[in-house]
């Protein structure tokens, strides 16, 4: 086959390759070529070898816009991803859970930030409905989310991550988090902590309504008053989560232990009670687990979610698989299980009685 640059090497930029091209390189018609490339029948294992090694060796790539006005069933083997912030560990970790999981089966993937701006995430969900992406997976900035009705009657899958919301009808596939919570905050009273705090985010947010109702059945069960005076439920940003760590820890009685409801909160919590000298004095146990949590001294007792095992229902469903698994779903909401994984921080006892 002849070169695909220009006859006399000219600066002119390299064409793309095409359909033609790769019929002509592997010895075959045009429509064998299409077959293969759109995944039809009619082509015998050696000729669809061949066929693919040819544009292989010339870099062709399909159009996948091309494609998917050819195929029968309109899909584009795309699917959108519009998480809070794909920077933060558990989103990153959860996104990865999505493209292992479609790219296995030739799917590519779009993602996107919300920020927990509404009128950002509607804007980029209409994006993504024009370049008719087959699937969305949404964390939802709002309980309310009737945006994603338009991407439902055209026929686009839609499954919530993270956080459900008001509309049943969708799937979603979220933590276990008022659970998880009461095991990390029953950990605290295990070791003797009456006087725990709780460091939350904005209560506006599902993941924290949960979390912070999971401390409020811990302590009731335990037969714990509650003392508003002990709880913070704004610390969405390093600088307010350590307004409120030192908050708490300025009172006249100050907690013995804290339970911190996100992973940036922890970490921020452990930079406070390190500054203050009283990272072996003040038990901790953080929800989610982060990077470098088992080599700090102490080591942090954390509340571990599996982002990464969200990510993978949650792409399945995309996919319309089976996703029965061990998560038993309940009208359509699958519920990943946390773990306590103990290393230390957790475990520091209540000071000696006066």
């Amino acid at each position: 086959m002849a070169s695909l640059s220009t006859p006399e090497g000219t600066a002119t930029t390299r064409r793309r390759p095409t359909l033609r091209d790769v019929a002509a390189l592997a010895g075959v018609s045009f429509k064998t070529v299409s077959r293969v490339v759109n995944g039809e029948p009619g082509v015998s294992a050696p000729v669809a070898e061949r066929v693919r090694a040819a544009a292989e060796q010339i870099g062709f790539r399909p159009n996948a816009a091309a494609t998917a006005l050819r195929r029968a069933d309109g899909r584009t083997a795309t699917v959108g991803v519009l998480l809070e912030d794909t920077g933060n560990p558990f989103f990153a970790a959860l996104l990865r859970g999505v493209e292992d999981t479609v790219r296995a089966r030739g799917v590519a993937v779009f993602s996107s930030s919300t920020d927990l701006d509404i009128a950002r995430e509607r804007d980029v969900a209409a994006n993504f409905l024009a370049r008719q992406v087959d699937a969305l997976i949404t964390a939802p900035s709002q309980a309310d989310a009737a945006h994603l009705e338009a991407l439902r009657d055209a026929d686009i899958t839609v499954v919530l991550v993270d956080r459900p919301v008001n509309d049943s009808m969708t799937p979603s596939v979220i933590t276990d988090n008022r659970q998880g919570t009461r095991i990390g905050v029953q950990h605290l009273i295990d070791q003797g902590h009456r006087r725990i705090g709780y460091v939350g985010r904005d209560p506006s947010i599902y993941t924290s309504q949960e979390r912070y109702a999971g401390y409020v059945e811990a302590m009731k069960s335990a037969g714990i008053p509650g003392d508003d005076h002990l709880v913070h439920r704004v610390g969405a940003t390093r600088s307010s989560a350590a307004e409120q760590v030192n908050a708490l820890l300025d009172l006249a009685e100050p907690p013995t232990a804290i339970f911190t409801a996100q992973d940036i909160i922890t970490m921020t919590a452990v930079g406070v009670l390190q500054r203050r000298s009283l990272a072996d004095q003040v038990a901790l146990v953080g929800f989610d687990d982060f990077e470098l949590a088992d080599l700090l001294q102490p080591g942090i007792t954390v509340v571990a979610q599996d982002p990464y095992r969200i990510g993978v229902i949650a792409a399945s469903l995309a996919l319309g698989d089976d996703c029965s698994g061990d998560e038993h779903p309940v009208d359509g909401q699958h519920v990943v299980r946390t773990q306590l994984i103990v290393r230390g921080s957790g475990e520091i006892p209540p000071p000696p009685s006066r």
